[in-house]
């Protein structure tokens, strides 16, 4: 198998921008655990935040809620992420999607949304593969 592109690494660090939380509609799945781990993080009943907090997509599938405006039902434009300790792993695994990584394009095009490309700490190719095999989106 050949070497990806990003042999050497890619830098990251969250700033935290809530650029990836706002905007224009999309998918953050969640799975059953990903929900109850809200729920608790919460102190709400798994039941309430499965109502008021996602959607059925698909039959098979969730996603978190958006607000009117686009932004993540849990993003608050003052205080950022209400669940941050808690986000689901597509969250935590921003921006090494397949779908940013697949080129330098690709990665250059992610950058220019999110300040934290090309920023702050090394994430070796390693560490790269793995987040990409967690979610693929």
């Amino acid at each position: 198998m050949p070497e990806p592109w990003y042999a050497d690494g890619l830098k990251f660090a969250c700033t935290q921008c809530g650029n990836c939380c706002t905007g224009k509609p999309g998918f953050v799945w969640v799975n059953d655990g990903e929900v109850l781990a809200l729920a608790e993080f919460r102190n709400e009943p798994l039941e309430q935040v499965l109502g008021l907090y996602t959607r059925p997509e698909g039959g098979t599938r969730r996603s978190l809620k958006e607000k009117a405006n686009g932004d993540c039902v849990f993003y608050d434009r003052m205080a950022g992420c209400t669940v941050y300790p808690v986000r689901p792993r597509q969250c935590r695994t921003w921006p090494f999607w397949e779908v940013n990584t697949t080129s330098p394009e690709a990665w250059a095009a992610a950058a220019a949304e999110c300040p934290g490309c090309n920023q702050g700490e090394l994430i070796s190719a390693e560490e790269i593969v793995r987040r990409v095999k967690v979610i693929r989106i």
